[in-house]
């Protein structure tokens, strides 16, 4: 409709378009001979060059972290969840405000003592790293319970015992019927910051190393399982980026959802 809009409207003439076009044309270079009518076009060299002015001018790891990890891939998409509360989608305020902080890299309270005595500063970022911290597995079992509805066409055990009889090492779940290739599909979901210390350097210079990190760790630990199942860990840093292979899972997810529902925008519900 855009389209079909800009190409019927009679304002090639117009001494604003042509104004607006000079100006973009010594900006951004000459404009194509056939006007695009969708406006991303237009708005896209401008974005990029804000962009790059606001990387410049970061100057702490932790800013430069959190600005790559908020500029990557479907770590925003939760910015467009419908807040419909029964469906568990509506963040309150104070959520709300936690998050875009994170994301912003702003301070989030007044340095404190936390109750497993390490000091907390006004980041709040201990609160992520913190084995005390109730959230820790709250959020282990929700991320759990959204991959395991994601598989809804598949039968699936969360926590099977006995995949290793050595040592009782237990992932997250795993497909009761074959995934691919004859093979079931196993998983383990872990979640990490890139704003600890351990990770912040690596973070600041590429976004999503911590999410590769945990999960080549994930990787090695279940490593015996390659030649029974097909092992997939999910990691996700706590602003919102994936590992390259989860990525990948989701999407294949979402296609296959896509199929039964008939809905093109499954994979997007996903993240």
């Amino acid at each position: 409709m855009e389209g079909q809009c800009a190409c019927c409207c009679p304002s090639s003439d117009n001494d604003f378009l042509q104004n607006y076009l000079s100006d973009w044309s010594i900006k951004f270079g000459n404009a194509p001979h056939v006007l695009p009518g969708k406006q991303p076009f237009w708005d896209r060299p401008g974005v990029l060059e804000d962009k790059a002015l606001a990387e410049a001018n970061l100057h702490t790891a932790h800013h430069q972290a959190s600005f790559l990890a908020a500029s990557s891939q479907h770590s925003g998409d939760w910015l467009f969840a419908l807040p419909i509360a029964s469906c568990g989608l509506k963040l309150d305020d104070e959520a709300v405000r936690v998050a875009v902080g994170l994301r912003l890299g702003l301070d989030l309270c007044i340095p404190h003592n936390c109750h497993c005595g390490s000091p907390v500063d006004a980041r709040g970022l201990h609160s992520f790293v913190c084995k005390r911290a109730p959230s820790r597995s709250a959020r282990h079992h929700a991320l759990n319970d959204l991959v395991a509805r994601s598989i809804a066409s598949v039968p699936v055990t969360k926590e099977p015992a006995r995949l290793f009889w050595s040592d009782g090492k237990r992932p997250d779940g795993v497909s009761l019927v074959p995934w691919q290739s004859g093979k079931s599909l196993c998983g383990d979901v872990t979640v990490t910051c890139p704003l600890a210390e351990s990770y912040v350097d690596r973070a600041s210079h590429q976004a999503g190393s911590a999410a590769e990190s945990a999960a080549t760790r994930k990787e090695d630990k279940y490593v015996d399982l390659g030649a029974r199942y097909i092992f997939e860990p999910i990691a996700i840093e706590t602003l919102g980026v994936f590992n390259a292979s989860a990525r990948q899972l989701l999407a294949e997810l979402g296609r296959r959802i896509a199929i039964n529902t008939g809905e093109a925008r499954e994979t997007s519900y996903l993240f």
